[in-house]
């Protein structure tokens, strides 16, 4: 290999590397959020940033690239499920696993979850065509073990967060008109 082909190698993998996308942004209570997903809708102040071709956890995981291309995952919650669906965030995130997640707050989530689950019950764990309803760490960790997920440790931790709650209705605005 000529010293040339060499540069051009190593010119080539810091280019690829130098493609992490991470977002910095504020959620509605001004908290500022670092995460390397798409934040939700209702985040202000949006800034996309890329990583320096030598910072630390550029370099993807094969394990996790390739059980995110053939089993990805899907949290099924809702704002009123509290601890068993921080439990199932809490077990994605020790893992490093990208997971969307879906709050059934309305009718079309409601029907997602029931054709992914057969139920309306949450949380709802689904990886690949895996579909875990019960709230166990034990239960989660077994699906992404069957999906090829790297166990925990491997992958750096995410720190991805509850979807924000749908805004409430004023008081009294679906109270019935006064009669005169």
């Amino acid at each position: 290999m000529t010293l040339r082909s060499l540069v051009m190698l190593i010119a080539a993998l810091a280019a690829q590397a130098a493609l992490a996308q991470q977002y910095r942004w504020l959620d509605e209570q001004g908290r500022v959020h670092y995460t390397d997903t798409p934040p939700p809708p209702t985040a202000r102040s949006v800034e996309k940033k890329k990583l320096k071709a030598n910072a630390v956890g550029t370099q993807p995981n094969y394990e996790l690239s390739q059980a995110m291309k053939t089993s990805p995952v899907t949290l099924y919650s809702h704002p009123d499920c509290k601890e068993t669906c921080q439990l199932a965030r809490d077990v994605l995130n020790k893992r490093g696993v990208p997971f969307s997640e879906v709050s059934a707050t309305d009718d079309a989530k409601l029907e997602q979850l029931r054709r992914a689950s057969g139920g309306v019950n949450v949380p709802v764990l689904v990886v690949g065509r895996q579909v875990s309803t019960v709230p166990n760490a034990d239960a989660y960790n077994e699906a992404l073990d069957l999906a090829g997920y790297p166990k925990p440790g491997v992958v750096a931790p995410r720190n991805q967060v509850a979807p924000p709650e749908p805004p409430k209705a004023a008081e009294g605005a679906a109270a019935e008109p006064q009669k005169p």
